[in-house]
């Protein structure tokens, strides 16, 4: 267990470090072909727009992974939620005790801003992650499938009447 972790919400000057993280998470999924956002794109949605947020979790002062929510609403609770799109933890500190460290500081921004659940969606194939996220008492939403529209897609149906 990693005994010298810190966490601080990121700010303007940690883009290039936010994209880097969104890289390497890329690599891990098998996704980095994926990745469009740029430095730019990020510091205007994060921190222009403030539509997500970052914590970056240091390890005696070093970045060893970050962790981008925002908030969700659920109209059956009637309050807001957090959603984990991202959680990332560098391959050197994996195992270590920082992933569950970040998930007990986001329950507890959750818990502290009233939110009545907190959310996160994983790969099918990630099978340490769901074990992870098993052993800290989540539970899979089974009758839930995501669905998406992105792209042209999206601009279709935006542009439709």
């Amino acid at each position: 267990m990693t005994t010298n972790i810190t966490f601080r919400f990121a700010s303007p000057s940690d883009t290039d470090l936010i994209l880097e993280f969104i890289r390497e998470l890329a690599e891990y999924e098998n996704l980095a072909s994926e990745v469009v956002a740029t430095s730019e794109i990020l510091k205007e949605w994060l921190f222009v727009k403030e539509k997500a947020e970052v914590i970056i979790g240091e390890v005696d002062g070093i970045p060893a992974g970050f962790a981008l929510f925002f908030h969700n609403f659920s109209t059956f609770l009637g309050r807001a939620g957090i959603y984990l799109e991202d959680l990332y933890i560098r391959k050197d500190h994996r195992g270590s005790g920082l992933g569950k460290a970040f998930m007990r500081k986001l329950a507890g921004i959750a818990v502290e801003r009233g939110c009545g659940r907190f959310e996160w969606s994983c790969l099918d194939w990630n099978r340490k992650s769901i074990d992870f996220y098993l052993s800290l008492g989540a539970r899979p939403m089974s009758d839930w499938t995501i669905y998406r529209l992105e792209g042209d897609t999206l601009s279709a149906l935006a542009g439709s009447n």
